[in-house]
């Protein structure tokens, strides 16, 4: 019932910028946390950023100074800008949300189907 559908991926050249978009839908009754994860062909799933429902980030320090967070509560919406990207920046990227759905009393995890990041000259 819940849904987390991403946007903005695609590719880009060395040093140019992507702007991603997350947007949770359904059943909701609070979101606590929302980030980002991203995962290169053969490697493992790993942590971008994250941002809290009262607006801190983290950022992995792959991409701390490149990479922005930002979110609209009133839309139940995350964006991730980024900046300065490169080759290792390609990646399927995944939304995360931990929120907690109508009827529950505890937070649950939920995973958007990704979106291709290619950065390539």
């Amino acid at each position: 019932q819940v849904q987390l559908v991403e946007s903005g991926g695609g590719l880009v050249q060395p040093g140019g910028s992507l702007r991603l978009s997350c947007a949770a839908s359904g059943s909701i009754f609070s979101i606590n946390a929302m980030g980002w994860y991203r995962q290169a062909p053969g490697k493992e799933r790993e942590l971008v950023a994250i941002i809290t429902s009262g607006g801190s980030t983290n950022y992995a320090d792959s991409v701390k100074g490149r990479f922005a967070f930002s979110g609209d509560n009133a839309k139940n919406t995350v964006y991730l800008q980024m900046n300065s990207l490169k080759p290792e920046d390609t990646a399927v990227s995944y939304c995360n949300a931990a929120l907690v759905v109508v009827g529950a009393v505890e937070s649950r995890d939920y995973w958007g189907q990704g979106t291709q990041v290619t950065v390539s000259s």
